[in-house]
């Protein structure tokens, strides 16, 4: 016999009889059962009158003492020698309650707790699975901390416009990154994401030392014009 049996055995009951349960009858029988578990649970021990009134908040002597009768006659406390007065000590045992039950309360709970399901839409075992689901991705992508962790919200992001990564171009991609520096894998990255992209480039504002076509075209302009203003000056001096 333990607490957790002694407290199953009475909450099944008390489904089974809610027109006889008052709060009182709980607050009193788990303060004698664990009156009991700290007496290193006595066959049969004392439970003075004052302290389980103080203990559960009951006032009145007849309260309490109804209370108690009313766990007596229905089989949890064992009445060993009764108080001469209320301030002195009842002699109690806690029954083991063995009476037959149908498990009102168990078959109560699997009904409720379909019923629940049925009406949000969900499965019981979607619930489970909800319950026991491990924590979002934590895979090391990246040696980087910090990169990997914009490569993982990458790879949401394609999730998102409905173009998830596979394996391979997850590992051609992270070999693309690597090809950078840290600062500049990051920037590619946020920048696909903020633009909506799903491949990855090299920052706008960085060329790596190359020079575009547009830039190159505008340098052969530049220095054409040079070259004219070149020759008016020239032609001046005469």
């Amino acid at each position: 016999m333990n607490s957790y049996e002694l407290s199953r055995k009475w909450f099944d009951w008390c489904f089974e009889n809610p027109e006889k349960i008052k709060p009182n009858h709980t607050a009193l029988y788990f303060f004698a059962v664990e009156h009991c578990n700290r007496l290193g649970w006595k066959e049969k021990y004392g439970m003075p009158t004052t302290m389980a009134m103080e203990a559960i908040g009951i006032k009145s002597y007849n309260t309490y003492i109804n209370t108690l009768n009313d766990l007596v006659n229905w089989g949890f406390i064992t009445m060993v020698q009764r108080s001469k007065n209320q301030y002195s000590s009842n002699i109690v045992a806690l029954s083991n309650f063995d009476k037959a039950l149908d498990k009102a309360l168990d078959k109560a709970l699997i009904k409720h707790t379909s019923k629940q399901s049925e009406s949000t839409g969900e499965s019981i075992d979607s619930i489970d699975k909800q319950e026991t689901s491990k924590p979002i991705n934590k895979k090391q992508y990246l040696e980087d901390e910090s990169i990997n962790q914009v490569f993982t919200e990458f790879i949401e992001h394609r999730k998102q416009l409905k173009k998830p990564m596979t394996k391979i171009a997850i590992s051609r991609m992270i070999a693309k990154l690597n090809k950078y520096d840290l600062r500049t894998a990051e920037q590619m990255l946020v920048q696909s994401m903020e633009n909506g992209w799903s491949g990855i480039f090299e920052p706008k504002d960085k060329d790596n030392g190359k020079q575009t076509r547009a830039d190159q075209a505008l340098a052969n302009i530049a220095s054409g014009a040079n070259k004219e203003l070149d020759k008016i000056a020239g032609l001046g001096s005469f």
